[in-house]
């Protein structure tokens, strides 16, 4: 916490935003600092507010785990600011909580919603998982019907991925659990879609729905190339053009340099044109808005390329349009339903 707070006051950022510069969305993510004492959140948003701008109406938002919400908490929490939860439900089934290993059980699961809709924070995003084994079509629609019915104004969806040096990998490797079907997880996908549009729900980015007007600011500032600042141990910050750089991941490292006054607390990257318009590409078309091109300036979101690469650029988006993956109107292009089930492999055709 000591650390965390000198970052804060310190502010040795390889940018420095302008003094009037407002604050509108504060994220406390990454990890579960869900388990921190309230009076440490409270702390942590008092020196926040002592060294930044925040804007009377920010979008505030904690992560936190079912199992870690009770009303006192939340009561401690609201009186620090926050007014947005995200909560890790990953699933309202039982049998899915135990595969996953869940501290929470399916109980816990709906009553942290209405306990935290009863303590007067009723901006709530849910994450869930689908693409488990063992999740029928049938036990998905389930989790999404009953997800709308809690009261909930955002889902993030996410297909259950297998990552090297991880338990799962492993298992899966053994053959103790099968891999996740990639048939299933297509078709989960497109259940995701129909059920959330049949709702009204806007399906504004690849992994996030919300009813309309509930978008995450704090993400959507950030798909959009948004400056941002983070602190903590990993934590990343943005220029909003070519600069990033990430806090030191090691806990015990990241207090020595901060205590101890380092000169080394950032990693520094530098990108790249190509790799900036390959990033904005990516986050692009991962968005309901798609990417804005203009073929008179041969700019990509704003970014200009030389006629070679141009060309290429062009080339390309005419085999994904003729292979169903992309629609080119008025100056955006935008996946299609077929181009969503693979939003990453199209996006990689694009990039130099």
């Amino acid at each position: 916490m000591l650390a965390l707070e000198k970052e804060i006051r310190t502010y040795r950022h390889p940018i420095t935003l302008p003094a009037e510069t407002i604050i509108e969305t504060i994220y406390f993510g990454g990890g579960t600092p869900s388990i921190l004492d309230p009076k440490e959140i409270e702390q942590l948003m008092e020196t926040i507010r002592l060294y930044h701008n925040i804007y009377s109406d920010a979008e505030i938002t904690l992560e936190a785990n079912p199992d870690d919400i009770n009303p006192t908490q939340l009561e401690h929490w609201k009186k620090a600011g926050i007014n947005r939860l995200s909560i890790g439900i990953q699933s309202f089934r039982q049998e899915d909580l135990n595969w996953m290993n869940r501290a929470h059980n399916a109980t816990q699961a709906t009553q942290c919603i209405k306990d935290t809709l009863a303590a007067g924070i009723t901006n709530i995003s849910i994450d869930l998982i689908y693409g488990t084994p063992g999740l029928s079509d049938d036990d998905w629609k389930k989790n999404l019907h009953l997800a709308l019915e809690t009261g909930v104004q955002h889902i993030s969806a996410y297909a259950l991925t297998v990552e090297e040096n991880t338990a799962l990998h492993y298992f899966v490797k053994k053959g103790k659990t099968p891999a996740p079907p990639e048939e299933g997880q297509a078709r989960q996908f497109e259940i995701l879609m129909d059920t959330l549009a049949e709702a009204g729900w806007e399906h504004y980015e690849i992994s996030n729905c919300c009813k309309p007007g509930h978008r995450s600011k704090h993400n959507s500032s950030y798909w959009q190339g948004v400056p941002y600042l983070g602190f903590g141990p990993s934590a990343h910050g943005y220029d909003g053009d070519r600069t990033r750089w990430m806090g030191i991941a090691n806990n015990a490292r990241y207090i020595d340099a901060w205590m101890n006054h380092s000169d080394t607390v950032y990693e520094i990257e530098h990108l790249s044109q190509q790799n900036a318009v390959n990033e904005k590409i990516m986050t692009g078309l991962r968005r309901m808005e798609g990417v804005a091109i203009n073929e008179q300036t041969n700019t990509i979101l704003g970014i200009g390329l030389d006629g070679k690469s141009w060309e290429a650029f062009l080339k390309t988006l005419e085999v994904q349009v003729n292979n169903g993956m992309c629609i080119l109107s008025n100056d955006r292009i935008t996946l299609t339903r077929k181009g969503k089930l693979h939003a990453d492999a199209v996006a990689v055709a694009f990039f130099r």
